[in-house]
């Protein structure tokens, strides 16, 4: 019986002689990495596509050319003729740009936290705010504005609020030195029913013609507020949470297997749990303190993203970023064009993340890992 012999070819460039089954192998798989390289470098482009796209959208429609004049002269001081007006200058500067700005910060944080979040919890129905720090935060700047605080005083009692309910709820859960993660969710549950019946009694006894209004329009959140002097300490924690929950990346995926074999494969989980919690904590108390409670964007976009990426860490978590920082400058730009009277962020972001998230799951049949 005479054996088979495999046609053999030398690739070029190789170190060894490959089969020719296996050079066909390789050539599928460098067109299966050209493919996810041009979808890495779509998805990096869309939130720059969407920033540029607010600058000159809006009540007072500016010309793409003059938005592209106006920041090249000002910004890169490259020498232009000034044919805008005063007014144009102001709008594209002073208004849009620190809010498109921060509207991407604020989703990329947002959604690179519940994206951290649901692979610690092992639970993908996890937000950044599990731990309370919504609930502490709205009760820091609902307690500054009763007090008729100004709104950098407001500001500050929101992130340092938002600090204290999560230092609580891991305080709480705090067990034999470790934390374990049903406690971790017990404890966030108690520490938000605190904050929010401590704030629904601020509710209650506010002004009702000038401070209530102005709590319940801040915990729906805006960047209505958001100017030039608001971005270095706004974007400042963000950035540094961000960078933060990017660094572990990797180290997520062994977490997100269960504590026992993130041991046994030499990761301390304690430690890698308290980096997480005090990167997110970070993040979202800075977004509820600049912008109110911006809701289900770190929930949706991270199950967008396995869709888009799959559930590797070191892909999701950058993805998270790129896709979460577009999809709020998106929602931004709605909520300043739908409605004469600006609509917040809380309301669209529940309105749109909602139903997508139910076709979702619909779609995943439950499925997330």
């Amino acid at each position: 019986m005479k054996a088979e012999r495999n046609t053999i070819e030398i690739v070029p460039g190789a170190d060894r002689i490959m089969p020719a089954k296996g050079y066909e192998d390789l050539e599928a798989q460098i067109d299966e990495d050209t493919i996810s390289s041009a979808k890495m470098a779509m998805l990096i482009g869309l939130p720059f596509f969407f920033f540029f796209v607010s600058l000159f959208l809006g009540r007072l429609f500016i010309d793409p050319l003059t938005v592209v004049k106006i920041l090249g002269n000002k910004l890169l001081f490259i020498p232009v003729d000034s044919t805008w007006t005063d007014a144009a200058e102001n709008v594209v500067l002073r208004i849009r740009l620190p809010r498109a700005i921060m509207a991407g910060a604020v989703g990329a944080g947002l959604s690179i936290s519940g994206a951290a979040f649901q692979g610690m919890f092992h639970n993908p129905l996890v937000s950044p705010f599990i731990l309370g720090v919504s609930a502490g935060a709205g009760f820091g700047a609902a307690l500054a504005i009763v007090n008729g605080g100004s709104m950098i005083m407001i500001q500050i009692m929101a992130f340092v609020f938002g600090i204290v309910a999560v230092a609580v709820t891991y305080l709480t859960s705090r067990i034999y030195k470790t934390t374990p993660i049903l406690m971790l969710v017990l404890s966030g549950m108690v520490v938000s029913a605190l904050f929010q019946s401590m704030l629904s009694l601020l509710k209650y006894t506010a002004d009702s013609e000038s401070r209530l209004p102005a709590i319940v329009f801040w915990l729906m959140g805006s960047m209505g507020n958001i100017g030039l002097g608001d971005l270095p300490a706004g974007l400042i924690p963000i950035v540094l949470g961000n960078i933060g929950l990017l660094l572990i990346s990797w180290r997520l995926n062994v977490l997100s297997m269960g504590e026992l074999e993130a041991r046994a494969l030499g990761i301390n989980a304690e430690l890698l749990k308290g980096i997480i919690i005090i990167c997110t904590t970070l993040i979202a108390s800075t977004v509820v303190a600049f912008c109110g409670i911006i809701g289900w964007v770190g929930l949706v976009i991270p199950h967008l993203c396995r869709m888009l990426v799959g559930p590797d860490h070191r892909l999701l978590m950058p993805t998270t970023l790129c896709v979460g920082a577009a999809y709020l400058i998106l929602i931004d730009n709605l909520s300043r064009l739908i409605s004469p009277a600006e609509v917040p962020l809380g309301i669209l972001t529940a309105l749109v993340g909602a139903p997508f998230f139910a076709y979702l799951l619909r779609k995943t049949k439950g499925g997330w890992g």
